[in-house]
């Protein structure tokens, strides 16, 4: 047991690692296109940055994830921690709300004021760096999600995917721009804010999930682990909550009537080993023991 747990821990902190990484590179990027975006009065690049800073954003959501997991339940939070995390997730979707209506202002005031962008070769130089910056970071993670066997990297890195179509937009619209088309830059910079508005719901969704005590795994497949433990008629009342990373469960396991408090206890145990063991994410079991009716 010493032994996984460590390894886990380690396994925790190399993620964190390749996170924090991919966090200050995505922030970088971010940080330039906002910027930039601003003095030329370029809305694509501007809400492109945002999509990149909230993609930095969500590297957060995932190092807190991992960070408040790793504390143990206490005297004041006897379920652990983990609805501190749905807390902070909700205001993160919050703050990805209140941009994209930022945006949609200024794409509004963009079209009925016709304001001119700036297009300069500096911003081409802008986005193929960051582009380029945005390919390692999804190799990268998704190459390191797979040696470490985490699905956050490996979702993480398809959010980074995201960021690349829309730096590709990006230049498209540029490249409009300089054609002729000025409207070019604010038509993507709306659909830039689409895929932003897309991420804060998905955020929001997971979050309001742990919040209302959704059922987190198929309980068919506990219902057939427990069935399959000797001593045990049938088992009812499943019922999970929590997060993807951590479940809670509990249930009815039904037994002979005669049976031994001592034999109920070993099969008790035996049932959250085994479900532990073949549902990783579930970290707590609580068995209700009933004699079989007749």
């Amino acid at each position: 047991m010493g032994h996984d747990h460590s390894h886990a821990i380690d396994s925790s902190r190399q993620v964190r690692k390749v996170l924090i990484l991919t966090l200050l590179l995505n922030i970088a990027v971010a940080f330039a296109k906002v910027v930039y975006g601003y003095i030329t009065n370029s809305l694509s690049i501007t809400s492109d940055g945002f999509h990149s800073l909230f993609d930095g954003v969500s590297n957060i959501i995932g190092l807190v994830g991992i960070w408040i997991a790793s504390h143990p339940p206490d005297k004041e939070h006897p379920y652990g921690h983990k609805k501190f995390e749905t807390l902070f997730t909700i205001a993160i979707s919050f703050m990805i709300f209140m941009t994209c209506f930022q945006i949609l202002k200024k794409v509004c005031y963009s079209l009925s004021e016709n304001v001119l962008t700036i297009v300069t070769p500096a911003s081409f130089i802008i986005m193929i760096l960051t582009m380029a910056v945005n390919i390692f970071v999804a190799r990268y993670e998704t190459k390191k999600g797979r040696e470490l066997k985490s699905d956050f990297l490996i979702a993480d890195a398809m959010h980074t995917k995201s960021d690349i179509l829309a730096s590709s937009a990006v230049i498209i619209s540029l490249i409009m721009v300089k054609l002729g088309y000025p409207r070019a830059d604010s038509i993507v910079g709306l659909i830039i804010m689409l895929f932003i508005a897309k991420m804060g719901i998905e955020i929001l969704r997971k979050a309001t999930d742990t919040l209302v005590d959704t059922v987190i795994i198929d309980t068919s497949v506990i219902e057939s682990i427990t069935n399959n433990v000797e001593g045990v008629t049938c088992c009812a009342d499943i019922r999970t909550r929590g997060s993807e990373h951590a479940v809670y469960l509990d249930m009815t396991v039904y037994v002979h009537p005669e049976m031994t408090i001592e034999k109920a206890h070993g099969i008790i145990d035996r049932i959250e080993a085994l479900i532990k063991q073949q549902i990783p994410s579930v970290v707590d079991v609580v068995v209700h023991i009933e004699p079989e009716k007749k």
